[in-house]
């Protein structure tokens, strides 16, 4: 009979926390939207869903969004995500919580929680659809992001007129 070698205590703790936080949040079952938080603030919207495709989940996400600063231009260090299903929300939180083998040096550790409010597909639509960030003087790479089987869609016409962004009272990017 082949024995097999014990899981080290750091992959131990590390694998029933993960399971800890999955299986604490109320509602698990049903929730497929998640925040990315301690990401590298000089990642891309690019750079990061060509990692989440490595890691094994292109076309199980439907929905992306990176915050970027509008005058620093930089990555606000976190992201949402909203997985197709629960059962790949489940693998997600398991696959990139604790992450740390990113393209570009840094020291960040990545951390995966549950987005809220907003969860599921069509929460970010109706949450996005008529937001600042839909005005025509945003640039792309400010947007969020739908998709569908990993190809990328258009976002649904907003239900009314689109304010441009503003900061305080100052107008962004117009």
């Amino acid at each position: 009979a082949q024995t097999l070698a014990p899981v080290p205590v750091s992959r131990q703790r590390r694998d029933t926390t993960i399971h800890r936080k999955f299986a604490d949040a109320q509602g698990s079952k049903l929730r497929t939207t998640v925040m990315l938080k301690n990401l590298p603030n000089n990642y891309t919207r690019d750079m990061l869903l060509d990692l989440i495709d490595s890691e094994g989940f292109v076309g199980k996400y439907d929905f992306f969004y990176l915050p970027i600063d509008f005058r620093t231009h930089a990555a606000l260090g976190y992201a949402f995500i909203n997985l197709v299903s629960p059962e790949d929300a489940h693998v997600f939180f398991c696959c990139l919580d604790g992450f740390s083998r990113w393209s570009l040096p840094s020291y960040k550790v990545c951390q995966v929680a549950w987005s809220s409010p907003h969860q599921g597909f069509e929460s970010h639509i109706a949450r996005y659809r008529n937001s600042p960030l839909m005005h025509g003087a945003v640039p792309d790479l400010y947007r969020p992001v739908l998709l569908c089987d990993g190809l990328r869609i258009s976002f649904p016409p907003p239900t009314k007129r689109v304010k441009a962004p503003r900061q305080g009272t100052e107008r962004m990017l117009v």
